[in-house]
């Protein structure tokens, strides 16, 4: 039979990643996970889900029941108390468990950075999870990686949200850190070439793309990729603190998770240990193409909700209802959900619908509509907002008029990049309420455009 593979992680980006790749490689594979039902696998897809949690003892060792080779691939920086006592727990349960249990194997991702004592506390409990899983005696494969470049990883959605929002940066010092970037496939092909190891030692390895570049850079890489002009001022000061609140502020991490993250950018995470090279045929590539992968898969992977409606009226009186849209004027229909959306919003850490709109008839590039930013505005043909609200993912509503029939097309499309497994879950969960939510403005905003005869298109 073929040999059973155990992921945690698997609701993450990594491990949704690594999950994939797995599957599609035809191993079997079992997923340990807090929250299941995110993780819609087909039955036919050769992997099973138990429920459990790492912090908790019974329900690692009933996942690791008959597992040949373990992925250890999670961590606890979003949590609100002590995250590294969280990641001492969890380690110990799985090294535990696996060494009671028989496992040949187990495979862990860490992170890039010089020990020493003074390795931000990210960095240093990354380091100490291998050395707890390395003290069962089982073999451990340790992969170091630094900043990981695939859409819906965390340093890249942060360069990203960076890059989109703000034409110019204020920045700190930490932009100029030497960073070693690897994109998410070299990633997951050091992860599946481990599994050919010779089980009979444990190794750590340091992976890296096969550039060195500062997060000062890789902004300026995206921006010219996405044709942005950017321009970015180091300045000495904003401490981690100051720098995850600005971070909150401007883009849509966690103030949390961003202060931690800051924390380790604020050391070098380069390879020095160049074994990984001469050990696995993999040949990574560099940042550049890694940047233009992750925009090309998020093209490709895009979720998309499109509908149109004609309209008797030229495109300019079409476009009217669309130039007014949220803020006191509101969302056209259903606007009790709407409201309902952005209090849950507020209570998570979003913005809500309380910032309404600059001006109730004029609209601008970087205007605040609600729970969205106004990324694109044409006037008379084309509006597109990004959303701003807590996501596991990123989100557009786009609108584009154009003149036909003797009236307008008026073309309403919602699109989302998902962050891994829980995205997907989320959009397909909503999926129903968005097909009402979305027809029914559309509806009324062809009829407040003067359409009393419209008729549906596709």
């Amino acid at each position: 039979m073929t040999p059973l593979i155990l992921v945690t992680g698997a609701t993450g980006y990594v491990g949704g990643q690594l999950l994939k790749a797995l599957m599609t490689a035809g191993h079997r594979v079992r997923c340990l996970a807090r929250r299941p039902e995110l993780l819609r696998i087909p039955k036919t897809a050769g992997a099973e889900i138990v429920a459990g949690d790492v912090l908790d003892g019974a329900s690692v060792r009933a996942a690791m029941a008959g597992v040949h080779t373990a992925y250890y691939l999670v961590h606890s920086m979003g949590s609100a108390g002590s995250f590294e006592e969280e990641d001492r727990r969890a380690a110990r349960n799985f090294a535990d468990a696996a060494r009671d249990l028989g496992v040949s194997r187990v495979i862990y991702l860490g992170g890039l950075g010089e020990s020493s004592s003074t390795l931000s506390p990210h960095l240093r409990s990354r380091h100490e999870v291998g050395e707890i899983l390395r003290s069962s005696g089982l073999p451990v494969i340790e992969f170091r990686a630094s900043v990981v470049i695939g859409s819906g990883s965390l340093s890249f959605e942060m360069v990203r949200a960076l890059v989109e929002r703000l034409p110019v940066m204020i920045a700190p010092r930490w932009v100029a850190i030497p960073a070693q970037p690897i994109a998410i496939g070299d990633l997951l092909k050091y992860l599946l070439a481990a599994l050919d190891l010779p089980p009979d030692a444990s190794r750590v390895f340091e992976i890296g793309g096969s550039d060195r570049v500062s997060y000062g850079g890789l902004m300026r890489e995206y921006a010219r990729q996405r044709g942005l002009k950017r321009l970015i001022l180091s300045v000495p000061v904003l401490t981690p603190r100051l720098s995850s609140l600005w971070l909150g502020l401007v883009t849509p991490l966690y103030v949390r998770v961003g202060r931690k993250l800051i924390e380790s950018i604020r050391h070098r995470t380069v390879v020095e240990d160049r074994s990984a090279l001469t050990e696995f045929s993999i040949q990574p590539c560099g940042f550049r193409e890694a940047i233009a992968m992750a925009l090309n898969s998020e093209r490709r992977d895009l979720l998309t909700d499109s509908r149109s409606i004609h309209v008797g009226v030229p495109p300019e009186a079409a476009f009217e209802p669309i130039r007014r849209i949220g803020g006191r004027t509101g969302w056209y229909y259903a606007n009790w959900l709407w409201r309902l959306r952005g209090a849950l919003d507020l209570v998570a850490g979003g913005v809500g619908l309380r910032r309404g709109r600059r001006d109730p008839e004029d609209l601008r590039v970087g205007d605040a509509v609600d729970c969205w930013r106004v990324e694109a505005f044409e006037p008379g043909h084309r509006l597109r907002m990004a959303a701003e609200m807590r996501l596991p993912g990123r989100a557009w509503l786009e609108f584009e008029v154009t003149g036909s029939d003797g009236g307008s097309t008026i073309r309403q499309t919602a699109l989302f990049d998902p962050r891994g497994l829980l995205g997907r879950a989320y959009w397909y969960s909503v999926y129903p309420l968005h097909q009402a939510v979305f027809s029914g403005m559309l509806r009324k905003i062809a009829s407040v455009a003067g359409g009393s005869a419209a008729r549906d298109g596709d």
